[in-house]
C-alpha cells in the first residue's frame, strides 16, 4: 500500500488531491499536514511513496521544511504543488531536491501525469518552464536578482518579505539572530534595495512571492 503525504494549508486542495490520489493509486493512504509542526509531526511518523507540498503557507519556512525532509528521510520523492511563481520557485525547489513542480492552475491529468513520473523515478516540470529555461539558457543571472541570492538568503528574503522580523525569522529558522542580520544585509546589496519597502516592491516585480 502506497502512503502519500499532502502538505497544504487548504482543506479544499487536500481534498481535492486526496480524492484524485484514491481514485487512482488504491489502495493507498492519505495523510495530511497544514503547516511546518504538523507536517514535521508526519514526517517523522512514517515513510511516504511521494509527499506532495505547497510553498506558501503559514508558519512555515518551505525551503527548510524542503531540507528537513531532505535530512530525515533520505529518498523521499517531493512534488511541489503551488500557485506561487514557477518560474522563480521551481528551481529553487528542485535544486534543493524536490522531483517536481507543477502550478495549482494545471489541470488533473497533467497532476497525475507529474505524480506518475515521479512514482517512476523520474523528474517532472511543466513544458511552459521548460521552454523558458529554454530561452532563457545562456542569460545571466542579472536578469533576475532573485537568481543571485543563494539558497538561505532566498528564504529569508521570502520570510523578510511576508512581514517577519529578524527575531521571528531567527526562532523559525533556529538560527542566531545576527546571522539573519549578516544575511539580511547581503541580501539587500545583493538586490540593490534600501529597505523592506523597497524589497517588497521588488519581489513583486519579479512575482516573488
Amino acid at each position: 500500500m502506497k502512503n502519500f503525504l499532502l502538505i497544504d494549508d487548504h482543506e479544499v486542495i487536500r481534498t481535492g488531491i486526496k480524492y484524485a490520489l484514491l481514485d487512482s493509486y488504491r489502495p493507498c493512504e492519505i495523510f495530511e499536514a497544514f503547516d511546518q509542526e504538523s507536517a514535521v509531526t508526519q514526517i517523522k511518523a512514517r515513510e511516504y511513496e511521494l509527499i506532495i507540498m505547497d510553498v506558501q503557507m503559514p508558519d512555515t519556512n518551505s525551503l527548510g521544511l524542503m531540507d528537513y525532509i531532505k535530512t530525515t528521510r533520505e529518498g523521499a520523492k517531493v512534488l511541489i504543488f503551488s500557485m506561487s511563481a514557477e518560474k522563480m520557485y521551481a528551481r529553487k525547489f528542485l535544486k534543493a531536491g524536490a522531483k517536481g513542480y507543477i502550478s495549482k492552475s494545471a489541470g488533473l491529468p497533467e497532476l497525475r501525469k507529474a505524480i506518475d513520473l515521479i512514482l517512476q523515478g523520474r523528474k517532472y516540470i511543466s513544458e511552459e518552464l521548460a521552454a523558458q529555461w529554454a530561452v532563457d539558457f545562456g542569460k545571466e543571472d542579472e536578469d533576475n536578482p532573485f537568481e543571485n541570492l543563494s539558497t538561505r538568503e532566498f528564504e529569508i528574503a521570502l520570510l523578510l518579505t511576508t512581514g517577519k522580523t529578524v527575531t521571528q525569522i531567527a526562532s523559525l529558522l533556529n538560527i542566531n539572530i545576527s546571522t539573519v542580520g549578516t544575511h539580511k544585509g547581503r541580501i539587500f546589496e545583493k538586490l540593490g534595495v534600501q529597505n523592506l519597502i523597497e524589497l517588497v516592491e521588488l519581489a513583486k516585480l519579479y512575482e516573488v512571492q
